[in-house]
């Protein structure tokens, strides 16, 4: 199966409600609303939920782009949360994805494709789009954190993508604290 053609949209106010309709009722992956690397510990799972769903809403109310929304046929089918690293404080105390160096990196922590469109390449376009959309606003490396497991994992095990992903988007490795756990980056020219 291939992919449609695809267009790539930052997540606005405009487009908030294709947002929801890609999430669905319980927001992705455990009511998540993509909440997961902004939120400490306790926090995340006492506000997964509608409560997550609030907070991300507020964050595009805000007028601040959480991340890229992928279209096909003029559905939304796809999303990738890029943002500069200082945006995910989880990541700002996490060992094994501690900081490679002190560039600044915006990172990739999440992705959502909706299950009629997996194992289609769709993450590899939305790392393509995501590199492009930093690009645009002055970034210079994008950083993800995904999973490099030996078999295949279910859906929710991946939301931080895989690194067969990255690599094939152009991200090299540059650091791996963890068997599992590489972090991969694209730096722009």
């Amino acid at each position: 199966m291939t992919l449609p053609d695809l267009s790539f949209h930052p997540l606005t106010q405009k487009l908030w409600r294709d947002f929801e309709l890609l999430f669905g009722r319980h927001g992705a992956c455990g009511g998540c609303w993509c909440m997961h690397w902004k939120l400490r510990g306790k926090a995340f799972s006492e506000n997964a939920g509608d409560a997550a769903r609030q907070m991300q809403k507020a964050v595009v109310d805000s007028k601040t782009v959480p991340g890229l929304l992928a279209y096909a046929d003029g559905y939304p089918v796809g999303w990738i949360a890029v943002e500069p690293r200082s945006a995910y404080p989880k990541l700002a105390h996490s060992r094994i994805l501690k900081p490679v160096d002190d560039q600044e990196v915006w990172s990739v922590t999440c992705f959502f494709v909706d299950k009629k469109h997996r194992h289609q390449g769709l993450t590899v376009e939305l790392l393509i789009a995501a590199v492009e959309y930093v690009k645009s606003r002055g970034g210079k490396i994008v950083e993800g954190y995904p999973v490099d497991a030996s078999t295949e994992q279910p859906g929710p095990f991946v939301f931080t993508g895989t690194a067969a992903a990255f690599v094939r988007a152009g991200f090299k490795e540059v650091a791996r604290n963890s068997p599992t756990r590489p972090i991969f980056r694209f730096v722009i020219n």
